[in-house]
């Protein structure tokens, strides 16, 4: 299947993993800083992917409303909304707007300017992505795209870049979920902090 390449050795395809992830610290960072200046000023984070993408922006999501607080009593919260976890209204959108509008329509009623979107897609080219970045641009939404391959047009269409520059889905979207982790347990001291003051 493309994208989906195979591996000689279990060593081989641990080895690919390891000689990526020092070179994604920059983009770790990137991630953090963005998250971390939306939640300071308020501001609503957006999360939506595809297979599994949305599945890891569902993760990610649960990880940063709930993951981040060391106090379940803590005031101050991140304001999430995962775009792929309304069945019923995804459905209804994809029946009567078509696929590759689900996720703008779903923006349309909650998202305002300098709110964050977390668009993760392997390719960067999934329509449904796309549009919604359409529209987060126009509103003067932040666009963080979180992407694999060449980035696709998502690579090109964000104000920050999460790349794994790797033709392989499965990894990339394995290190996808090590990044979502980085960001939360760093975020989770960001958070702390602010409760505390």
């Amino acid at each position: 299947m493309k994208g989906y390449p195979t591996y000689a050795t279990s060593g081989d395809y641990l080895r690919t993993v390891c000689n990526l992830l020092p070179g994604l610290a920059a983009a770790g960072d990137a991630l953090v800083g963005a998250l971390a200046s939306a939640f300071d000023s308020g501001r609503t984070v957006f999360l939506a992917g595809n297979g599994g993408s949305a599945a890891a922006a569902s993760h990610f999501a649960q990880d940063l409303a709930k993951g981040t607080l060391a106090d379940m009593r803590a005031r101050r919260r991140f304001r999430i909304i995962p775009l792929t976890d309304n069945i019923g209204y995804i459905t209804a959108l994809a029946n009567d707007e078509g696929y590759e509008h689900i996720f703008e329509h779903q923006m349309r009623a909650f998202a305002s300017k300098d709110d964050v979107l977390v668009a993760v897609s392997g390719s960067g080219n999934s329509p449904n992505i796309v549009n919604a970045v359409n529209f987060a641009r126009e509103v003067g939404m932040i666009v963080v795209g979180v992407t694999g391959f060449d980035g696709g047009k998502l690579r090109r269409m964000c104000d920050v870049q999460v790349h794994v520059p790797i033709d392989d889905m499965g990894m990339c979207e394995a290190i996808h979920g090590v990044l979502f982790h980085l960001a939360m347990a760093r975020l989770r001291e960001h958070v702390t902090k602010a409760n505390a003051v």
